[in-house]
């Protein structure tokens, strides 16, 4: 398991800020019990910062084509049709996975193809696992057509905690499910919009793994 490179500057800020606290501690306030509290909560801390930023080495183990994979570690929280209007003003069905703090937090591309469009949107960072997060909270959307010349978007959204969504894709470069499309500090959810009537293969509350878990069929595909 690898450390993330969007965490890597952070751990290493924050290993040396404990360090350094805990030495004052020790050689100006207490070196018994204090000590030793601050000593064990910085270690724990400080593994669950590591954890979050965790990179697992993920490859889609069948053929991916006309599949729509998981771009987010987390639980299926809605799937819903729905009016989309900021890119394609119309109805799509919309498959949301929320991420916890605990999930791994890379994100994934869903589809095969090429990116069409990418941009940012700001806004609010209210909790991400409520409904009108989607379009009120600050979001950065990905536009992909496949080889099917189906348009598939998904959209990075903050939440409560989480402040900064970084995305690598670029317009007009291939993609695959096996690339990383970005990553969201903390806490936070993934949208992916797809024609009405796509065969959805989740359910809601459904625990779902980037890269790994099909949530939806496009058309014809060879998957066992």
């Amino acid at each position: 398991m690898k450390v993330h490179r969007e965490g890597t500057g952070l751990l290493l800020t924050l290993f040396t800020l404990l360090f350094v606290v805990d030495l004052l501690i020790y050689y100006t306030i207490d070196k018994g019990f204090f000590f030793y509290l601050f000593t064990a909560s910085s270690v724990v801390f400080f593994a669950l910062v590591l954890n979050f930023f965790r990179s697992p080495h993920r490859r889609f183990p069948y053929d991916s084509e006309g599949l729509v994979i998981a771009p987010a570690d987390g639980t299926v929280v809605a799937i819903e049709e729905v009016a989309e209007n900021e890119y394609f003003h119309d109805r799509r069905l919309q498959v949301s996975i929320f991420m916890s703090v605990f999930n791994v937090h890379a994100n994934w591309y869903p589809v095969n193809g090429v990116v069409k469009h990418v941009s940012h949107q700001k806004g609010r960072f209210q909790a991400a696992y409520l409904p009108k997060s989607s379009t009120d909270n600050e979001r950065s959307t990905i536009v992909i057509t496949t080889s099917y010349g189906v348009e598939v978007l998904t959209r990075q959204v903050a939440g409560a905690l989480a402040r900064r969504i970084v995305t690598y894709a670029q317009p007009g470069e291939q993609c695959k499910v096996d690339d990383q499309m970005g990553f969201i500090k903390f806490g936070s959810r993934v949208d992916t919009f797809l024609p009405v009537g796509t065969d959805v293969l989740v359910r809601l509350g459904q625990k779902v793994r980037a890269n790994q878990t099909p949530i939806a069929r496009l058309g014809k595909i060879i998957y066992r």
